[in-house]
């Protein structure tokens, strides 16, 4: 039987590499019913909303969605459609694997990482006071009574909830990935020295969660001494759980191990929902291009078959991607030892060279 899944094309290079994804999925001989859907800054020029409402009622319906990168304005415009994905879809877990692949450029070989961040509270839970606005300057003056400390009254005020409810399913998730995986320790990232109410609570909780998990090692770290140590040690980092922000940059900081955003694959999954889309952005100036490296997206299917339960065509999937990383001909610019290589390949030529690696794997 065919899977339903929604697929998202995205904005920018977004189309051009989702299409790749499910050339390339279809290629492993699992049988897909797309429900093809949009979201952007494209469908916001037709609509006036870059997540339509149809959209969000297609997920709900087929419970899985794979997306192409969506762009999000800096400092102002809308809100992200990621997040905005995430807040409607209560997608609690985000899921970051950092891998190495032979092949692509970086200083590092053997990472294998996996970030488990909380998509739903922290400082991206939205809770925002525009600095200058009548609400802001009544929160402000409450604030200062309430703590005693004083707010500058031309400050952008942002609040960051963090909940034993969220710690918990988020901590849990993080051990039940690791069990289901083979994985042999978990390392919970906080700033609980210095935060002890927000991030305290996230680690207070964590430990608690941890002590139903004595097959499984423990450990926490201070986020700025995780960035010198998974720098310096990579090796020794396994699955990380970690509140919101702090997962969003050290998601990042770990695909730096691996070569890029360009080969860093994600997953956003809640209770019988999940939404895969690679992490990198939407490169609007390389659209129409066939420039863009598919890798990302494509891992993202990977990370869907998983899902699914087609875990044989997974690993074939990801044995082929490898396949063609460390042959090193038949890969975009990015991945070549130059990247003015007049050898690079585009977008939609890579993702003909994976399938026909399928054929062989």
């Amino acid at each position: 039987m065919a899977h339903k899944v929604t697929l998202i094309p995205g904005d920018g290079t977004g189309p051009e590499v989702s299409e790749s994804a499910r050339r390339v999925l279809e290629a492993t001989g699992v049988q897909f019913d797309w429900d093809i859907q949009q979201a952007g800054t494209d469908v916001m020029e037709k609509l006036g909303t870059v997540l339509p409402e149809e959209t969000l009622k297609s997920i709900k319906r087929n419970k899985v969605a794979i997306k192409g990168p969506i762009t999000t304005p800096v400092g102002g415009g809308f809100r992200s459609v990621n997040v905005a994905l995430r807040m409607a879809l209560d997608l609690y877990a985000c899921v970051r694997p950092c891998k190495t692949y032979k092949g692509v450029r970086s200083r590092y070989d053997k990472v294998d990482i996996v970030i488990v961040r909380e998509n739903t509270e922290d400082l991206y839970a939205g809770i925002e006071f525009e600095k200058g606005a009548p609400e802001t300057k009544r929160f402000i003056k409450y604030v200062s009574k309430l703590s005693g400390q004083k707010i500058r009254e031309d400050s952008g005020i942002s609040i960051k909830p963090i909940s034993v409810t969220g710690t918990k399913r988020i901590v849990k998730f993080a051990f039940e990935y690791a069990r289901k995986n083979d994985r042999k320790k978990v390392t919970a990232v906080h700033k609980a020295n210095i935060m002890k109410f927000s991030d305290g609570l996230f680690l207070s909780v964590a430990r608690e969660v941890a002590k139903e998990y004595p097959g499984i090692l423990f450990e926490d770290r201070i986020v700025d001494n995780l960035c010198q140590q998974v720098v310096a040690r990579p090796e020794e980092y396994d699955v990380l759980v970690l509140p919101n922000l702090y997962g969003d940059i050290i998601s990042d900081l770990c695909a730096g191990l691996i070569g890029g955003l360009g080969v860093a694959p994600g997953a956003n999954i809640g209770d019988g929902c999940a939404v895969f889309e690679p992490t990198h952005g939407s490169a609007p100036k390389y659209t129409g291009m066939n420039r863009a490296n598919p890798t990302a997206t494509i891992l993202s299917g990977m990370l869907m078959l998983r899902y699914l339960g087609e875990k044989e065509a997974a690993n074939r999937l990801e044995k082929a991607v490898a396949a063609v990383i460390a042959e090193g001909k038949h890969v975009t610019y990015d991945m070549k030892p130059t990247r003015d290589d007049p050898t690079a390949v585009g977008t939609s030529q890579m993702a003909d060279a994976i399938i026909a690696k399928l054929k062989e794997v």
